[in-house]
Formats: structure tokens, sequence, C-alpha cells
């Protein structure tokens, strides 16, 4: 990954603002009063918690991502307002990473659909929640609603960048509520461009 993010690092966000949607609804939705651990998986370059941080002051912010080109970015733009770490999404170890073993919020924005073993990843941040907490996932969904050929060109032109849209995100992520006694929300965006999952404790 590094190696993919080591020259759009500088470019990935003002490029991606243009088609990664549903994200802010996500973060307005957190709730994550002051005290609360947030851990995103998949942080990137920290856009995300960035923005987290100003919508809910006060939360203790962790990032992890495979990518230390990403963190890199990340770094720089939250200082020492943020714990970040590098580790896989599919089993790394909390409380080596970031010194505890559950967090309140856990979110996870456009990265299972870039993840090989994504329901493995999926499973495990669910089995990080605190009592009370949640998991909040965004990502592309099935683009039923666009017209054929522009649903084509959309899945072709993820595929160059190696994203695969989950389709069975709502079907794993029921099988986790029921295996692990959550409750589950999801959304589905405007012409099933991208799809919520909220997983709660």
């Amino acid at each position: 990954m590094d190696a993919v993010y080591r020259r759009q690092k500088h470019i990935y966000d003002a490029t991606r603002k243009y088609y990664l949607f549903g994200r802010d609804g996500l973060i307005a939705g957190l709730e994550a009063a002051p005290g609360m651990a947030v851990l995103e998986v998949g942080c990137g370059t920290g856009r995300n918690l960035a923005c987290i941080a100003r919508a809910w002051p006060g939360a203790r912010l962790h990032g992890l991502d495979i990518s230390e080109e990403m963190l890199s970015v990340a770094r720089t733009r939250l200082g020492a307002d943020c714990t970040l770490a590098r580790g896989d999404a599919t089993d790394f170890d909390a409380k080596v990473l970031f010194g505890r073993t559950t967090f309140d919020r856990v979110v996870i924005s456009y990265a299972l659909s870039m993840i090989p073993h994504w329901e493995r990843t999926l499973g495990h941040a669910a089995s990080l929640l605190a009592p009370g907490g949640s998991l909040h996932v965004v990502d592309f969904g099935d683009f039923e609603g666009l017209p054929g050929p522009l649903r084509g060109l959309m899945n072709r032109w993820l595929a160059r960048f190696h994203v695969s849209p989950r389709r069975d995100l709502v079907g794993a992520a029921m099988r986790i509520a029921a295996d692990r006694g959550l409750t589950l929300r999801t959304l589905r965006g405007r012409w099933g461009y991208f799809r919520r999952v909220t997983l709660r404790r």
C-alpha cells in the first residue's frame, strides 16, 4: 500500500471529496461525547479524524492504517491530538497499539472495499466495541439506481484503483449482529451510491 500511496497521498483528499459521499453524515451521527474513545480503522490521511475532532470536541481519537505513507500525512494533520498506529485491520492488537481493548465508537470509511479480507475486518472491529459502543461503516453501494452504462463505468473505474464494492455488506453485518447480540441499522444512499451500516452493542 505504501507504493500505491507514496505519490497519491499529496492529492488524496482533494480528489476523493468528489466521490466519497456519506462520510460527513456518518460523522454527524457519531454522538461522540467528550471523553469517549473513537477509533478509525483505515484512517488514511486523517481527514475523517480531523472532522470528528471538530464535530465532537473532547473525544479521544485513535487511528489505524496499514500505510506508513498515509500515516505520515495524518501525523502532520492531527499532531498530538490523536494516537496513530500502523497495523493490519483484520487482526491488530488494540491493547498493544493503543493501550486499550475497547472503544466507544469505531469508524470504517471507504476502507472495506479495499481490504481483501473485509469480513474479518468488520468482525474484528465489532469485537472492539465497549458496552453501549457502536461501529459506523460507510462504503460504496451497488449503484443499482444508476443507468446501466454509468453503473458499468463506475465499477470499471473503481477496479483500476483496486476497489471492489462489498455488495454483501449488509448481509455480513446481519450475521455479525446475530452472532454478537448487536443491533443493526442500515442506510442506502441515493441511487445506491453508498451504504451506511451501524452496529451497536
